[in-house]
């Protein structure tokens, strides 16, 4: 059970545009934004972070950032996110096939290799410490250009701020993120642990 409880989307009636974020990403407003809201001033300025990161003007594909960010939540060990993110991959054109097949990213034929090389980086700058080198940054400069391999950080430390905070409030895991979860990743080891 969540340590604070959402509070209704009707709570700060400033914040409806905020929310309607949101809503575009995942289909709903999250329990996440709906606790936060406690101070609105900082789900204003996260609105504003995520669209800036997530924007369908950058130049890696939107649907990718959110598998970025599920490798960066996996790293993390936050469940919530790891399911969110790939809620969010398939509204943004990542196929039921390669969202299937995102833990088998290293030998299925649906992951090219700079994908491979991306979200292996997700796994290394998402983890505590961060395991970035040398080795794996030549990789990714051979795969991504600087501007890409900016976005595609950015969407590890959008979700590393996301990671620590529905895990410190072990936020509740909404319907549609369990039930993909469930059928996609309990197979490789996941539990909603304390966010069902």
């Amino acid at each position: 059970m969540a340590y604070l409880q959402p509070l209704p989307t009707t709570h700060h009636p400033e914040l409806i545009d905020s929310f309607s974020v949101f809503e575009r990403i995942l289909g709903f407003v999250p329990n996440s934004m709906l606790t936060m809201q406690r101070c609105p001033e900082v789900v204003k300025g996260f609105t504003v972070l995520t669209e800036a990161v997530m924007s369908p003007y950058g130049s890696v594909d939107m649907g990718f950032k959110r598998l970025i960010a599920h490798f960066a939540s996996k790293a993390a060990g936050c469940r919530y996110c790891e399911a969110h993110s790939l809620v969010a991959a398939k509204i943004h054109g990542i196929s039921d096939e390669k969202v299937a097949a995102v833990w088998d990213y290293k030998t299925s034929s649906l992951y090219t290799e700079a994908e491979r090389v991306a979200l292996d980086f997700a796994l290394a700058s998402g983890a505590v410490p961060n395991a970035v080198d040398d080795t794996l940054m030549i990789k990714m400069k051979q795969h991504w250009s600087e501007q890409q391999i900016v976005e595609i950080l950015a969407a590890v430390c959008l979700y590393g701020f996301l990671n620590r905070w529905n895990d410190s409030m072990a936020t509740d895991l909404e319907g549609p993120p369990k039930a993909l979860a469930e059928q996609v990743l309990k197979c490789h080891g996941w539990s909603g642990g304390k966010h069902i």
